[in-house]
């Protein structure tokens, strides 16, 4: 029997935009220190002495839109995922709970399952590591098992935890769960000591939580299992039956479970906090991103070319360009190369706001970043206007895209650095650097990196369409359709 590491990696963090994005959501960025938010949730367990050996390979369940630059990351990290399951749509967590542990039972028997959301940040991994060593004695006896956060503050933007009587060494009943409160009602949870920040991590065996949901929630259960039964392999990943998780209930674990456990004792799972102290953020917005940044004397936090003069607590991220800040007090500027948003630090809530009315307009700066990740590598727009659109490529080693054919467009390809393997119709040839071909409109065509550099490309495409559903892919070694 091992500890499943199971990752849930399925928000998006709109109140983080312009950097976290529906198709690159704020877990796929790496906001403090070099590592992404994912891929420092993969490794949280590195050290960790329990008395269960942690399985090598993490679950991660997630959206997927970006299930490939998912994958790339934890490879990076040497923890390629055991199973990275594709929810065709959202659901909450507790399908997402139920979908891992029925992969655990099936595949494994059975395995105490630790639950964590992919979008958080832990700064004291020691402690956690502590912390899990008490959750997973509890765990191991039956218990469902969730982990509160110590409150530093008087905190409105998460919701809470009233702990009840110790029930073990460093472990307390779960009395309620309370929802966000206002300020004066949060200032009394943390004065009375009796509560803690919701952190929405938690442990329990797959067994316990499948006879706990499959007695609160039936429907849900059935339809996770029929979902799975009805999975199909793709590469990396497995595809979740869309009919059978469409038909699935939505629901967080709190509310389908963890509420419901103290009146049902014929179950026999008791609801058990550990509390602790691990300098946890969910990073929930950008006033949060200051709070944990390194700050200089004036209290300004900076990442990119950001230059400050007379500016006081603030918080500039800059992507693509420098930013110079002049007598700016308390602000949060972002800056990528398709939008800048400026806002006051203690007006971050209101970020999702803006990202509301966009989507509304349907504009494509809420769904996706000028740069685009694929299986192959990456593209950036770089320039565009009408009848025209010029593109850098990136392309991986080894990797090639696929064998396709546009209807409206032609395309001229200038390589920059290493070496394409071009097929365009009957020929296949091979260009090096500041070498150029032709595609034109209508012609089968396929590009790919035969050799061990990056190789890099700007692509002009010319024609009436240039949207990126003008493809008609023949072969594709990703199985895209």
């Amino acid at each position: 029997m091992h500890l499943h590491p199971v990752i849930l990696s399925g928000g998006s963090g709109t109140r983080l935009w312009p950097l976290s994005r529906e198709q690159y959501p704020k877990q796929l960025l790496a906001l403090i220190g070099d590592d992404t938010m994912l891929q420092q949730t993969a490794t949280r367990l590195d050290g960790f002495a329990g008395s269960l050996p942690v399985a090598a390979e993490p679950i991660v369940v997630c959206n997927e839109e970006y299930r490939f630059i998912t994958a790339e990351q934890l490879r990076a990290t040497g923890r390629p995922a055991y199973r990275i399951l594709l929810e065709p749509i959202g659901r909450n967590t507790a399908p997402a709970l139920t979908l891992a542990a029925l992969t655990v039972a099936r595949e494994n028997g059975d395995g105490v399952l630790l639950v964590m959301p992919a979008d958080h940040v832990v700064r004291e991994p020691e402690a956690f590591h502590r912390a899990v060593a008490i959750g997973l004695e509890a765990a191991q006896g039956g218990a469902m098992v969730t982990f509160g956060i110590v409150p530093e503050r008087a905190e409105t933007g998460y919701g809470y935890i009233r702990s009840g009587s110790e029930c073990g060494p460093g472990v307390r009943e779960v009395a309620a769960f309370v929802e966000k409160p206002d300020a004066d009602t949060a200032a009394e949870y943390v004065a009375s000591g009796a509560y803690l920040w919701n952190s929405g991590l938690f442990m329990v065996h797959a067994s316990v939580w499948l006879d706990a949901i499959g007695h609160f929630n039936p429907a849900m259960l059935s339809a996770c299992e029929a979902s799975l039964d009805g999975a199909v392999r793709d590469i990396d990943f497995i595809r979740i039956g869309r009919d059978a998780f469409e038909a699935c209930p939505s629901d967080s674990i709190d509310y389908a479970v963890m509420e419901k456990l103290a009146g049902a004792p014929e179950l026999g799972i008791a609801p058990c906090v550990v509390p602790m102290s691990v300098g946890w953020s969910d990073v929930g917005a950008w006033d949060a991103l200051w709070s944990l940044a390194e700050k200089d004397c004036a209290g300004n936090a900076a990442r990119g070319d950001v230059v400050f003069e007379g500016t006081t607590d603030s918080l500039v991220h800059a992507t693509s360009r420098m930013v110079a800040c002049v007598g700016l007090d308390g602000l949060v500027v972002v800056e990528t190369p398709d939008v800048v948003m400026v806002a006051h630090r203690d007006r971050t809530q209101d970020v999702k706001k803006v990202v509301s009315r966009l989507k509304a307009d349907k504009r494509s700066q809420v769904y996706a970043h000028r740069k685009i990740h694929r299986p192959w590598g990456c593209y950036d727009s770089v320039d565009d206007g009408q009848r025209f659109q010029v593109k850098h490529i990136e392309v991986k080693p080894g990797a090639a895209l696929s064998l396709q054919m546009h209807h409206h467009r032609a395309e001229h390809w200038i390589v920059v650095r290493g070496t394409a393997k071009v097929t365009r119709g009957d020929e296949t040839f091979l260009l090096t650097e500041n070498q150029s071909t032709y595609i034109p409109l209508g012609v089968t065509h396929r590009l790919e990196n035969p050799g061990k550099m990056m190789l890099e490309m700007i692509e002009v495409q010319s024609g009436s369409y240039l949207g990126e559903d003008d493809i008609v892919r023949f072969e594709d070694t990703y199985g895209r359709k």
